[in-house]
């Protein structure tokens, strides 16, 4: 007797979206609710609408329920924020939320601290100016990225920009469900879909639909796991492109017309601590489609990852799993299977580069835009430091639109050179440093996650703790005669990834309270994987650990390598080698004295610590600093 085999036992998460009614219950239900929290069920479908529950871990008490709050984050193809948008969420972020915006690295802000009874109201209000939070987060299509420099004499940025907002379009979840919870079934649309677009969705060629009048291109189920796309131009890795799930490069002729895209697949960062099948990975070259089939051909390759992609185990539902396990060319020739065709071989493509756009540049039609540095994108008033002041009186002043980017910073455009004086004296009258060159260089290319408080997954501080770290890494380096080297580092809180440290130079990951894995490799342009170098380094021993590091590279570096290149070429077992032989000099030796506190003291420190973004020893040892002179 032929026995019929078991099916496999699918993550309860995809029992949940098959229940929902397309992304509606138990949400609209429990958003009636007089509650503080969403059950985990619906936390799980709130997703898909932009938003994350949390709770503030500082806020904390023993016997007392959690602090809960929740985060929104837009959708914002390409990073655009209309003037009236960013505004509306300025004004939000101070009436329902924590009196800051954060800049996300897939070019979106994010508003945090928002409470249950306001969420309906804030999302409304978001999107009746202009934005959105549809698919911002959950599993089905994430904001399309693309470079944020407003060229308007390269057309190709213009083509990579179009391409962004029409591929955002086509995976746009078509359920009703966000318009009837959070809108009364108003839907309001702030820009006319391109007919092509609806075309390629409704078009169904080799199965690439399903049979799902609501979601044709999704289903029920929407995609195993989360899905980044992002369109970019040759040349230009201001996005990171071999991090996502999907990259297009714009390929013109001579005279600028689009010709078609180059297209890369497989990418993704997230990972499990302790768990070695899981990986960041880099994506891959797949080939080259025409203009008038990169609609069929995103769709294939969304069809091969919703239908093959692992939906029994979380860890292992990304798209670079799918094509790990089967081979790109197995991959290749199922997406073929839903494309109809075979894909053409790549175009050549230039080496990429990393541009931050920081600093004030001809636009291409007589008007300028500017590029604003925001460390760790965090947006706030602090002090004598008024950045979201400053950005609020610009924007009302000048009514101009901006661009976010991969990096965490602000492009302002359509400037009128009559008014870049009165920008940099706003600039100036609110304490921030606008100009590149007074930036330090460690600074400039750090990113960091939010981590701690807010994110449920951070097992170790981020973004309050990196600022201090580069600034000690900075006097390490001039200690050593390194001073004028500059490298890319990007911490974690977690090894989710969300700030790319496998692609850094010099990447922190959170392992334990206080202690990271560092990972050593990546390349400045971010073309190169890094790897895992030392499993756990404590925040107090940062400089005996790199100092060895930094020794070795200054001594046997080749010329005009930088850092991350030199730990590639020459190998962890000889840079473990050189660690281990390593003697300091006498004086460079540190010795830690330990003080005690009374708990109450303890308290205000930490307090203090977070809310300067500081470690609480950084902390401690400015303030006796200070007190001694």
């Amino acid at each position: 007797m032929v026995q019929t085999p078991i099916p496999p036992k699918l993550a309860k998460v995809e029992g949940l979206k098959t229940a929902s009614n397309h992304l509606r219950e138990p949400l609209a239900t429990e958003l009636q609710q007089d509650t503080t929290h969403f059950s985990e069920n619906a936390i799980q479908i709130l997703k898909f609408h932009g938003s994350y529950q949390q709770d503030n871990r500082d806020n904390r008490v023993k016997g007392q329920e959690k602090d809960y709050q929740m985060m929104l984050r837009t959708r914002s193809p390409g990073g655009f924020i209309p003037p009236e948008l960013y505004l509306t969420l300025d004004r939000l972020s101070e009436q329902y939320g924590n009196q800051t915006l954060r800049t996300t690295t897939r070019q979106g802000f994010q508003i945090h601290g928002v409470l249950k009874r306001n969420l309906k109201t804030v999302i409304q209000e978001i999107v009746q100016n202009m934005g959105s939070t549809l698919g911002a987060c959950g599993d089905l299509n994430r904001n399309v990225m693309a470079p944020p420099a407003p060229y308007k004499d390269r057309p190709e940025y213009a083509h990579a920009w179009d391409y962004a907002n029409k591929i955002a379009d086509l995976l746009t979840p078509q359920t009703g469900a966000y318009y009837e919870i959070w809108l009364d079934g108003e839907k309001v649309i702030s820009g006319e879909e391109a007919p092509e677009v609806k075309a390629a969705r409704a078009k169904n060629t080799h199965n690439t639909n399903l049979k799902d009048p609501e979601e044709p291109i999704y289903g029920t189920q929407y995609m195993p796991r989360k899905f980044k796309c992002v369109v970019t131009v040759p040349g230009d890795n201001s996005i990171d492109i071999y991090t996502h799930d999907l990259g297009l490069v714009v390929i013109t002729d001579a005279q600028g017309e689009l010709q078609g895209f180059n297209v890369f697949a497989g990418g993704g960062m997230g990972r499990t601590h302790n768990k070695e099948e899981t990986f960041a990975r880099l994506a891959d070259e797949i080939g080259y489609v025409a203009k008038a089939d990169v609609y069929d051909l995103v769709k294939a390759v969304v069809a091969t990852q919703r239908d093959y992609g692992d939906r029994t185990n979380r860890r292992h539902a990304r798209m670079k799993y799918l094509i790990n396990d089967w081979g790109v060319a197995k991959f290749k020739a199922q997406v073929e299977q839903y494309f109809g065709k075979p894909i053409a071989p790549s175009q050549p493509l230039p080496p990429w580069q990393y541009f931050d756009y920081l600093g004030w540049h001809q636009q291409g039609d007589g008007k300028l835009f500017f590029g604003l540095s925001v460390e760790n994108g965090r947006v706030k008033d602090a002090g004598d430091f008024r950045l979201k002041t400053a950005l609020r009186t610009v924007v009302e002043e000048f009514n101009i639109p901006m661009r976010l980017t991969a990096n965490h910073n602000i492009i302002f455009y359509e400037i009128e050179p009559a008014w870049r004086d009165r920008i940099n004296a706003i600039w100036q009258q609110h304490g921030i440093v606008s100009n590149p060159a007074d930036i330090a260089p460690l600074h400039r290319t750090a990113m960091a996650c939010p981590a701690l408080p807010l994110c449920g997954l951070a097992v170790s501080e981020s973004e309050r703790v990196l600022p201090s770290m580069v600034d000690r890494i900075q006097v390490l380096l001039q200690r050593l005669g390194l001073g004028d080297e500059t490298f890319v580092i990007r911490m974690t809180g977690c090894p989710n990834g969300c700030a790319r440290p496998y692609m850094a130079e010099l990447g922190f990951v959170g392992s334990a309270p206080g202690a990271y894995q560092v990972w050593l490799g990546g390349s400045p342009n971010q073309t190169c994987l890094a790897e895992p170098y030392a499993q756990k380094v404590l925040e107090q021993d940062l400089e005996t650990f790199l100092e060895p590091l930094f020794v070795c590279f200054r001594d046997r570096r080749q010329t005009g390598e930088s850092f991350g290149e030199f730990c590639h070429r020459i190998g962890f077992e000889e840079l473990r080698a050189f660690a281990e032989g390593y003697e300091p000099p006498a004086k460079s030796r540190r010795i830690r004295y330990r003080v005690g506190l009374h708990d109450d003291t303890y308290a205000t420190l930490k307090a203090a610590a977070a809310e300067r973004g500081v470690s609480m020893t950084q902390l401690v040892a400015d303030a006796l600093t200070a007190y001694i002179q």
